[in-house]
């Protein structure tokens, strides 16, 4: 997917005074959907950077996912070292909803790194085209066990394209990342009989949760080096480079991150090595497919799980197609998205 945006609105807050970032990827197939970020850049075009990149990479997820939508996302971009006071964290997120809002219903988001449902419920008040607010504010509440769902869909069509079987059991994962997802994707696997687990986190606390699920403890360099069948990035992005790629011990990578790739080339680096990389767009999109299917379009629950359910199936066809033209999961997943999108608008103008 292009990065080249339909619409970008970079604004002051004018409670918080912090910059609020949105962009609108597309709105070809419908509105823009994306998570509201919450982070610290060491400057604030970085934030940009990074509100264009994962609204690119929605559109491909929304896409893939047989969703009406397009791609946005919105950034909250805090100075290096700025620490919100909650006055000061409502207010950024007020001033979020503002901005929002200002888009006349172009893009409605939801929580995302540094976010969860009830910052979905403060925003809320300066807009109604957001989601995921908790279900006792008449939302869908907490979307992780949903993401981690569409994971472990994943992580089967993964066991089949490289072991010849969707069987997790006897298989061995490393878990970089115990937030909401990783913790319920850690979950997951120890519920599905899986033989050996390594898992990390940059807070140390989260080792007690490493220890109710049976796995190993670690740091995160080494979890990410971990000799395993499958490592699963579950924290921030970026983490797959030029560099770290030689290092990689595991057979395949399958994981809840958005924008593991630090650059698309290195998709490619990971093919030489002959390990299997399943793109993020299409393994973190569980989460999303439920909040907007409920809230959105007001799909049953049977419904949401067959969707979320297919994405291992749109995974099973991307790795397929990768392996019969000799081409990265990448490639072959950016080939998928934007045929779908052309089919769907053209459709929608035959309708018309």
């Amino acid at each position: 997917m292009s990065f080249q945006p339909q619409r970008v609105v970079v604004e002051r807050g004018h409670r918080s005074g912090v910059p609020i970032v949105v962009a609108v990827h597309s709105t070809v197939l419908g509105q823009a959907i994306g998570g509201c970020r919450l982070a610290a850049y060491p400057d604030w075009r970085d934030g940009l950077d990074d509100a264009l990149r994962l609204s690119a990479a929605m559109t491909g997820k929304a896409a893939l996912a047989g969703l009406p939508h397009g791609g946005g996302k919105t950034v909250i971009a805090l100075p290096a070292g700025h620490i919100l006071t909650p006055a000061r964290r409502r207010d950024a997120l007020l001033d979020a909803g503002d901005v929002i809002a200002g888009l006349h219903g172009t893009y409605a988001t939801g929580p995302d790194v540094g976010t969860g449902p009830a910052d979905m419920v403060t925003i809320g008040e300066r807009t109604q085209h957001v989601f995921c607010r908790p279900a006792e504010a008449g939302g869908s509440g907490d979307s992780s066990p949903h993401t981690a769902a569409g994971v472990l869909a994943a992580l089967r069509a993964v066991a089949v394209e490289r072991f010849g079987s969707p069987d997790l059991t006897g298989r061995s994962f490393a878990v970089l990342g115990l937030g909401r997802v990783g913790t319920h994707v850690l979950r997951l696997l120890a519920s599905a009989g899986a033989a050996h687990l390594v898992a990390a986190d940059v807070d140390p606390s989260r080792r007690e949760v490493a220890a109710e699920y049976g796995a190993t403890w670690t740091d995160p360099h080494d979890c990410l080096t971990a000799e395993v069948d499958v490592l699963i990035p579950a924290a921030l992005g970026g983490l797959l480079t030029p560099d770290t790629v030689p290092r990689l011990s595991c057979s395949a990578i399958a994981g809840p991150a958005n924008n593991q790739l630090d650059v698309l080339s290195t998709a490619d680096l990971l093919h030489e090595r002959g390990i299997l990389w399943a793109p993020d767009v299409v393994v973190s999109a569980g989460g999303i497919v439920h909040a907007v299917a409920a809230e959105l379009h007001h799909e049953t629950e049977a419904q949401i799980s067959a969707r979320i359910d297919g994405i291992g199936d749109t995974l099973a066809k991307i790795l397929h197609a990768a392996r019969e033209t000799s081409s990265t999961p990448a490639a072959a997943a950016t080939r998928l998205a934007e045929f779908l999108a052309s089919e769907r608008t053209a459709s929608m103008l035959a309708a018309c």
